[in-house]
């Protein structure tokens, strides 16, 4: 579900995971981005329900990177994360 408004956690989550380059936990994720690890869990579970991360199911946890496809699978809200980064820097 795509909601109105991009928080500054939210935004963070994201920048994190787009700038790694490889698979990241949600842990690395709250670690790097400075939020609880249930907020990096709730962010990175919403991104990839809209199409912008990857998600790999394996055990002990689940693995995110940004998704190859996240400009042609959700291009408008790519584009509000990215409007979102020059408000908030």
């Amino acid at each position: 579900m795509e909601r109105a408004e991009i928080s500054a956690h939210q935004l963070r989550v994201f920048q994190f995971v787009s700038q790694t380059q490889r698979w990241v936990t949600s842990e690395e994720i709250a670690t790097h981005a400075k939020v609880a690890p249930r907020t990096a869990r709730a962010h990175a579970k919403l991104l990839v329900s809209l199409g912008i991360f990857d998600q790999a199911e394996v055990f002990p946890g689940h693995r995110y990177r940004l998704a190859p496809q996240a400009g042609k699978r959700n291009k408008a809200y790519l584009l509000r994360l990215q409007q979102a980064e020059e408000v908030f820097s």
